[in-house]
């Protein structure tokens, strides 16, 4: 049996059960991809956020975590920031840590992993952005990545 990603359906029903995130990979830059999904994800609300970087103290005003074991909860989802060197570590710590979503974001993809992932009982999403998939689903996505409302074709 091989992995088959989840359907745009049931990754908007993962984003829907899941209360609680940990970022692998969280930067303290802004320029970096994962810096700007946690500004998202904690500008939205709709999830608890924790981060995660060992090499980080806090992130964004918030305290960061060096590793998912770690955490002072079990997430309910790890979205992962990380090589795609790093991934097999990253998973073997999600499974660890009782997470139920494995999640990468663009570029990540390994086919044996995602399987492997499944096989010890996860849900996986590789290849795709969590804000993006949420802002999808929510309404806010516009050619520029963000709702600006400025150009509708809705009547007012």
């Amino acid at each position: 049996m091989s992995w088959t990603p989840p359907s745009a359906q049931e990754r908007q029903a993962i984003l829907r059960r899941t209360r609680s995130v940990a970022m692998v990979g969280a930067s303290p830059n802004p320029a970096r991809a994962s810096n700007f999904v946690a500004t998202y994800l904690l500008g939205v609300g709709d999830y608890d956020l924790y981060l995660v970087n060992p090499n980080a103290d806090e992130i964004l005003g918030r305290p960061v975590y060096p590793s998912l074991d770690a955490l002072p909860v079990t997430p309910d989802l790890v979205d992962v920031f990380r090589r795609p060197e790093d991934l097999p570590d990253v998973l073997d710590a999600t499974i660890a840590a009782g997470a139920s979503t494995f999640w990468t974001q663009f570029g990540l993809y390994d086919e044996a992993l995602a399987q492997r992932g499944v096989d010890a009982g996860l849900t996986v999403v590789m290849d795709r952005c969590l804000k993006v998939e949420h802002a999808r689903f929510h309404g806010g996505l516009h050619l520029a990545g963000f709702d600006t409302g400025v150009i509708s074709s809705r009547k007012r």
